[in-house]
């Protein structure tokens, strides 16, 4: 029994791995960046949505003339179900960022189905039209994601450019390195909401900036959908 419980508890590390660092490969098949012959890009908004700044965002959208993304997290579309309907009826794409915006490195199978199917009812709820695709939290995925997201033919969409990643980046900076690092194809992962604290304030500050960067390199901005 001794034996047999240490070689347990040594399976168990690489059992973990396999599940969560493992899924990793399976994101070679998942959406990074769109086709490259275009000079074309897509704005994302992940984290919402937020009561005051995403609103703000979509003013801000609505007179640029660009339409993006929105990857809403469930719980927050379920508390503020108008703001949700405006980006639906507003011509953005919708995406599901799971119910609680958890790591799924830390979700077993049936938490992670739960998270992921959760978050899909409650947007489509809001918003009144279902979530076309899919993101994790932080990016992290694990082996029971790609099934729940199948069922639901979500197909996860990453990022290639994020200006504001774990840490504050003043909204100037933010504006710089996006327009620095555009490239065809180029998804944009930018936050309405609080992923990092502030995030949403300083999007508003420098997202027309961004936007003029943009356009003056010659790239035009198309929905999600339509990079795709």
């Amino acid at each position: 029994m001794r034996r047999a419980a240490w070689l347990a508890a040594g399976a168990a590390p690489a059992l973990w791995g396999a599940y969560t660092w493992g899924s990793h490969l399976l994101t070679l098949a998942s959406t990074w960046h769109g086709p490259t012959g275009r000079r074309a890009a897509t704005l994302t908004f992940d984290d919402g949505p937020d009561p005051e700044c995403t609103p703000r965002v979509l003013d801000i959208l609505d007179r640029e003339g660009v339409r993006g993304a929105f990857f809403l997290i469930g719980r927050r579309a379920e508390k503020a179900p108008s703001v949700a309907r405006r980006i639906a009826d507003a011509g953005h794409d919708l995406g599901n960022h799971t119910w609680s915006h958890p790591s799924l490195w830390r979700c077993g199978p049936a938490d992670t189905e739960r998270e992921i199917g959760d978050g899909h009812a409650a947007i489509a709820q809001a918003a009144g039209v279902a979530p076309r695709f899919f993101r994790p939290p932080w990016g992290k995925t694990n082996l029971a994601m790609f099934g729940a997201i199948r069922r639901l033919g979500t197909p996860c969409v990453f990022w290639t450019v994020q200006p504001e990643s774990r840490r504050p980046v003043d909204a100037a900076a933010q504006a710089r390195r996006g327009t620095a690092r555009a490239r065809p194809g180029a998804i944009y992962d930018l936050h309405d909401a609080d992923g990092v604290p502030g995030a949403g304030t300083r999007l508003v500050a420098y997202l027309p900036a961004l936007i003029a960067g943009l356009k003056r390199e010659g790239y035009a901005l198309v929905p999600l959908r339509e990079l795709l």
